[in-house]
């Protein structure tokens, strides 16, 4: 055995809590180097003869990511305590291993061993369980829908009758949304994320200048608790932009700042460097990258942090909002995070706490800050297999694996997945325009683990470059929409709803051990399974669906054929950039 490769650590990824009573625990191994894992378990406590007591239970391999395998169990120790050890076994070879090193034969003291001291059930991960079925849409409110031009910003252009720039408004505003509430009711969405629409002095809003005053651009309060209202009466949940590491160049306090310098009270609200305050390519102040506009808020100052928890309160309180997004959130401390989560939780319990992190995450969901984070890892694995083809099927869900066993499986299940954003060029530009590949990552958006999110317009094919080419005014003339498109996306919507497993209920595996052609995955819990299979080449391919038995009823999920089969297993045939979602009842499926 590799044992270089052998790796788990207590907590985080590798040992956490499912539920009050369960503990999840992990091992890696080298990839095809271990036939078999026991687990050694058993109270600290609890010895016999001398010796302390413990018990084996086998692993289950659960997954590979090309180099390592990863195996789990699910372990209830009756009192809550655990010290636990792993007996590896490869062709005739047999080695321990414990915090303390490798062994050949398990040592009888509990000592030695990994040890989880107590599942406390304040320590518990939880996120709403409404994500876990939650269809997401992002809106960039100005440009969305005009519903009211009186209140267009001064010099606003026509609807969509420019290229969209940093600096011009079209008028869109909550209005116009309210207006076209029931088109996303019928495309299937139940989860509005909107940009930010504070007072701000540019078009995306995220140089704020007032946090508790809306934009007049977009309309008053009171529209937007009709707004939101209105979004509830439709079974929509709603969530906003929480731009805490930062505020705009016009933002009150730094104004004072900047004019008052070493006399101003809010020299402690930020972080200059000197004073008087210099912007430029290098402010002499902390800013959000070096953009002089966007100067950073120093969030361990009390006074900066009631001022931020008060606007975090402030719009659960008085509109019922449903969540916030939390924009460059791996920037601020994570104490903020950690009051900023009593706080909201304590406002509404099922409130969505989700964060802007594009790297590994692990630190912010623990349990005690954010509920997920949004999946840009999965964006760069869709994209790179079906926008830029650059890795192959075998690559992407290796890539994917590690993305996966980078987490809890928890975790997963309520992580914010997209494929296009305001960041991000617009995803038919991505895929140079071919319907086809932009309909599979579609289905791969919408059948994967997590919680899938449509930037607005993509799901009738806009096309835009990088910002501000992605923000173009939606487009509402059914002449100029890709319908065809769109009733893609509508029926995997559609799907997601009415089957369960595809909406984060039970286990996710790839079958990255059969082949290496197609994204195969399955979704299983009991005796139901769910199988998707993807071609991301311009060539056919065949896949051979293992069965457990003959006579299993095949149902195409998408097709809703039926077919008995009498072998133990079914060759699937899949056309250039084809798909196939498959079901069946049977408990005993790989």
């Amino acid at each position: 055995m590799e044992l270089s490769a052998i790796f788990h650590r207590p907590g985080h990824n590798f040992s956490f809590i499912t539920d009050e009573n369960t503990l999840g625990i992990r091992i890696r191994t080298k990839k095809d180097d271990v036939d078999k894992i026991e687990l050694l378990h058993g109270d600290p406590y609890i010895w016999e003869d001398g010796h302390w007591a413990f018990q084996r239970q086998s692993m289950e391999w659960s997954a590979t990511d090309g180099i390592f395998d990863y195996w789990e169990i699910q372990i209830n120790p009756p009192h809550r305590r655990l010290r636990y050890g792993f007996q590896l076994h490869s062709k005739g070879e047999t080695i321990v291993y414990t915090e303390k090193g490798f062994y050949h034969e398990a040592i009888m003291d509990s000592g030695y061993y990994f040890c989880h001291p107590y599942l406390h059930a304040s320590e518990l991960f939880q996120a709403p369980k409404w994500v876990k079925e939650a269809r997401w849409y992002q809106i960039f409110p100005e440009r969305f829908a005009n519903g009211n031009p009186a209140i267009d910003p001064e010099g606003a252009l026509p609807w969509g009758s420019a290229e969209p720039s940093k600096t011009n408004f079209f008028g869109g505003d909550f209005e116009g949304i309210i207006n076209q509430l029931d088109y996303l009711a019928e495309l299937g969405i139940n989860g509005i994320y909107f940009t930010p629409f504070f007072k701000a002095h540019s078009n995306h809003k995220y140089d704020t200048i007032d946090y508790m005053e809306i934009d007049p651009q977009f309309g008053s309060k009171e529209d937007l608790k009709r707004l939101v209202q209105e979004c509830h009466n439709r079974g929509i949940k709603v969530m906003l932009d929480a731009v805490f590491n930062h505020s705009g160049l016009f933002f009150p306090p730094f104004q004072d700042l900047l004019k008052n310098g070493e006399k101003s009270p809010y020299k402690d609200w930020f972080h200059p460097h000197s004073l008087p305050l210099k912007g430029g390519e290098r402010p002499n102040y902390e800013t959000f990258a070096f953009v002089d506009a966007m100067p950073k808020f120093n969030t361990q100052n009390p006074d900066v942090k009631k001022y931020l928890l008060d606007v975090a309160s402030y719009w659960i309180k008085e509109f019922d909002i449903d969540g916030w997004r939390l924009d460059v959130a791996n920037e601020v401390d994570h104490q903020f995070w950690r009051e900023f989560r009593t706080i909201v939780k304590k406002e509404k319990e099922d409130l969505y706490i989700l964060g802007e992190i594009w790297h590994d995450s692990m630190p912010w969901l623990q349990g005690d800050q954010f509920d997920a984070v949004m999946n840009y890892p999965f964006t760069t694995n869709v994209l790179n297999l079906l926008a830029k083809q650059n890795i192959n099927a075998q690559q992407f869900m290796n890539a994917m694996t590690a993305v996966i066993q980078s987490y809890p499986k928890y975790v997963m299940d309520y992580t914010f997945n997209l494929v296009g954003s305001h960041d991000t060029p617009r995803i038919m530009t991505e895929c140079n325009e071919d319907i086809n590949r932009v309909k599979l990552i579609y289905t791969l958006l919408y059948t994967f683990m997590g919680s899938p999110c449509m930037y607005y317009g993509d799901e009738i094919g806009m096309t835009g470059e990088q910002d501000p080419g992605c923000r173009k005014c939606m487009e509402w003339d059914l002449s100029k929409q890709n319908l065809n498109l769109l009733g893609h996306v509508k029926k995997l919507i559609e799907l997601r709803k009415s089957e369960k497993l595809l909406a984060n209920e039970g286990r996710f595996q790839f079958l990255n051990r059969i082949t290496s052609d197609i994204v195969a995955f399955k979704k299983f819990q009991d005796d139901r399974n769910v199988f998707v299979l993807i071609n991301p080449t311009n060539q056919e391919q065949t896949f051979e669906l293992p069965l457990p038995k003959k006579g299993i009823v095949v149902k195409n999920l998408w097709t809703e054929e039926e077919l008995a089969l009498e072998s133990s297993s079914v060759q699937v045939q899949l056309g250039p950039y084809g798909f196939n979602i498959l079901a069946f009842q049977d408990s005993n499926v790989v």
